[in-house]
């Protein structure tokens, strides 16, 4: 990237300059939704009685209801799976139609589930609130997984080979700007 710029000599302070910038641009692809490769898929393990299940960003910021996963950005869909293996889809709503339902207590079969983002954290909230029939049953979701910070110098950057020239470029734009 500092050769696109026309920079030669890279000294300490430029490559900490460009590992901000490339995190940087990194949070922009994520922001933009080009994230196709931070697909993945995982189970939760319903408790009785517990609508909100949690994914945090890190295990810094605490436990996660699913377990072993962190960094969950968004839930693109998700199916209620019972003891059989059968899934049954659930639709995903918003918080104006969360909002709106009279008894978010019910307990039952889910069949609709609102996410909420947050800055540590990203939960799940089912509706119907699973019961004692549905608690050991499954909810299982697919997942975008954030991007990962570019963290030490000697990381692998977290991108496929075919995004690396989309990478370079954008970090030579910005450390053009500078």
């Amino acid at each position: 990237a500092y050769e696109r710029i026309g920079s030669q000599g890279v000294s300490g302070y430029q490559l900490k300059t460009a590992r901000r910038s490339l995190n940087i641009l990194f949070q922009e692809w994520g922001n933009r939704g080009l994230h196709y490769w931070q697909i993945a898929n995982n189970d939760i393990t319903l408790v009785a009685d517990q609508a909100v299940y949690t994914m945090f960003r890190s295990t810094g910021d605490g436990t996660s209801d699913a377990t072993a996963v962190y960094g969950v950005d968004d839930v693109l869909e998700a199916v209620y799976r019972n003891s059989s293996n059968v899934d049954t889809p659930l639709t995903k709503i918003n918080r104006s139609t969360y909002q709106a339902l009279s008894n978010k207590t019910s307990t039952g079969t889910p069949t609709q589930y609102y996410v909420q983002r947050f800055i540590d954290k990203v939960t799940i909230t089912l509706y119907l609130t699973p019961g004692s029939s549905e608690a050991g049953n499954k909810l299982n979701y697919y997942y975008v997984k954030r991007i990962q910070d570019v963290g030490d110098y000697t990381n692998a950057t977290d991108v496929p080979y075919r995004f690396v020239p989309c990478m370079v470029s954008g970090l030579a734009f910005y450390l053009a700007q500078k």
